[in-house]
Parts: structure tokens; C-alpha cells; sequence
């Protein structure tokens, strides 16, 4: 890193304690602190927030089309939606399959903020 100081340019060997940077990937900024050795793990899982999109029996069990929702992981948003929506929506979910944006997605998946959850329960026909 080149310091300017007093109108003088110095190299050294690092960032400075508290210079911020892009990470390698250059989607999340970097502090020059030491992390203090704690990682991610341990933590709470981060919050998100986004749409529940319901079709067919789903929608007829749950009274609505859709609805907002917010979670971390795709299982704690269905227990949230069949816990305010009662035991039908409980037994349809059971059974459904779960698009997150667009991708067949299991209960522990981590969500993240602004993605749309389809709730498809099995469907008969053709």
C-alpha cells in the first residue's frame, strides 16, 4: 500500500488498522482490523425478507396468492406460513415442492433477501 504523508509517498507492508478494501471478489468490503478469530460460524443466521408465491391447493389453503415473508432458512418460512395459515396448509406443504427463484430448493436452504418462494403441491392431470 503507498501512504501519502505530508506531501512525501512511503510503502508499506500492509493496509493501515481500519483501511477498508474490496474483497478478492470485489463484492464485499474488507476491513484491515484483525476479525478477532471468530467466523462465520456460530453466528445467527442473517435475516431475509421476500415473496411466497402459492399455487393451486396451497393457494386454496392458505386464503391468498401470496404473501411476503421473512426468514433465513426456507424451512423456518414454511413453519411461519403453515403456523399462521393452520393445519391444511401444513398438510399441503408436506407434501409440495419448493421453487427459490426459479431452482427446486430443500427446507435447510440458507434464503437470501428479495427471493420468491413457489409453494407447488402436487398435481394431477395432464
Amino acid at each position: 500500500m503507498i501512504r501519502r504523508l505530508a506531501g512525501h509517498v512511503r510503502q508499506t507492508r500492509g493496509p493501515a488498522p481500519g483501511d477498508t478494501r474490496l474483497s478478492p471478489a470485489g463484492n464485499t468490503r474488507e476491513t484491515g482490523r484483525p476479525s478477532g478469530g471468530r467466523s462465520r460460524e456460530g453466528r445467527a443466521p442473517r435475516m431475509a425478507a421476500g415473496t411466497i408465491r402459492y399455487w393451486a391447493a396451497a393457494r386454496a389453503a392458505a386464503g391468498l396468492a401470496e404473501e411476503r415473508w421473512s426468514g433465513s432458512t426456507l424451512g423456518e418460512v414454511l413453519e411461519a406460513a403453515a403456523g399462521r395459515h393452520g393445519p391444511e396448509l401444513a398438510r399441503v406443504l408436506s407434501v409440495a415442492s419448493f421453487l427459490v427463484d426459479g431452482t427446486r430448493t430443500l427446507p435447510e436452504a440458507a434464503l437470501q433477501d428479495g427471493s420468491t418462494i413457489e409453494v407447488l403441491p402436487p398435481f394431477a392431470g395432464g
